[in-house]
């Protein structure tokens, strides 16, 4: 590699605790997301979500400068013409659909640069906490790029039809407290308290039972589903199997004798 050359992107994912991360770790090009990259999205979050021990999984970037500044731009005359295109296509949608899918809690911890492709993974996960130097864009009309259907629909979800014709007409930049006002963060932090504040947020949340955020979760999922195309009875099975598991005995004995219940996900 020459002194200038920047390195490849590459995306990691490991388990601390009951929490699994995802790194987009590409810091030379703001964490822009690769081909690569794109297609090891579904094995990371696949591995993630099949480990018994994770309850959550946090999407963060490498660094300190940036979550995802979007896709690799300097892979589009190579990947994103002719037939090399459909298979670029295929990475990206299948990436989404692995966060978006997801049958586990979702954080996206979000410093720096979030836009474009790094602003629609945020936007797949279930819960986006950002620091106060967070800046966000979908520059889609300034690249002159067409965005999918679903990804249209899954800003309005999040932030309302009126925002997301806003944000994808104008193309304009915004921070993080506007982010927030609009609903696209759950929260917005200091910057030299961010990490403290997302540890402490993730440990709460895998405090509790793993079934019952399961539940919650297939919930979530059918949600997004046409009325006729949800598995009702699938989401009551794991509905009633919350009250059949052994965490619900824990959780009552020790809401009884007022302590901190250890649930074991069974």
């Amino acid at each position: 590699m020459s002194e200038n050359a920047q390195p490849l992107g590459r995306l990691d994912h490991h388990v601390q605790g009951h929490v699994g991360y995802v790194t987009f770790n590409n810091p030379g090009k703001f964490n822009a997301v690769n081909y690569d990259m794109w297609c090891a999205l579904p094995v990371a979050m696949k591995a993630l979500s099949e480990d018994p021990q994770v309850r959550l999984i946090i999407l963060q970037g490498a660094g300190d400068k940036a979550f995802v500044s979007g896709a690799d731009i300097s892979q589009f005359n190579t990947h994103r013409n002719g037939d090399a295109s459909t298979h670029y296509n295929e990475a990206t949608k299948a990436g989404y659909a692995a966060v978006l899918d997801c049958p586990k809690p979702t954080l996206a911890k979000i410093r720096g640069i979030c836009m474009g492709g790094g602003l629609g993974l945020a936007l797949n996960c279930d819960v986006r906490m950002a620091a106060a130097d967070g800046k966000f864009r979908m520059p889609a009309g300034r690249l002159g790029l067409g965005y999918a259907f679903d990804g249209v629909k899954r800003f309005t979800e999040i932030v309302g039809t009126a925002n997301t014709a806003d944000l994808f007409f104008s193309a304009r930049i915004f921070g993080a407290d506007e982010g927030l006002r609009i609903g696209l963060l759950k929260q917005v932090v200091a910057v030299d308290e961010f990490d403290a504040v997302v540890s402490a947020y993730a440990q709460m949340v895998c405090e509790n039972a793993p079934l019952t955020l399961a539940a919650a979760k297939r919930s979530l999922l059918e949600l997004r589903k046409n009325p006729d195309a949800r598995d009702l009875p699938g989401v009551n099975a794991m509905v009633d199997a919350c009250f059949t598991s052994d965490d619900y005995k824990e959780g009552r004995k020790a809401f009884s004798e007022k302590r901190t219940p250890q649930f074991q996900g069974r």
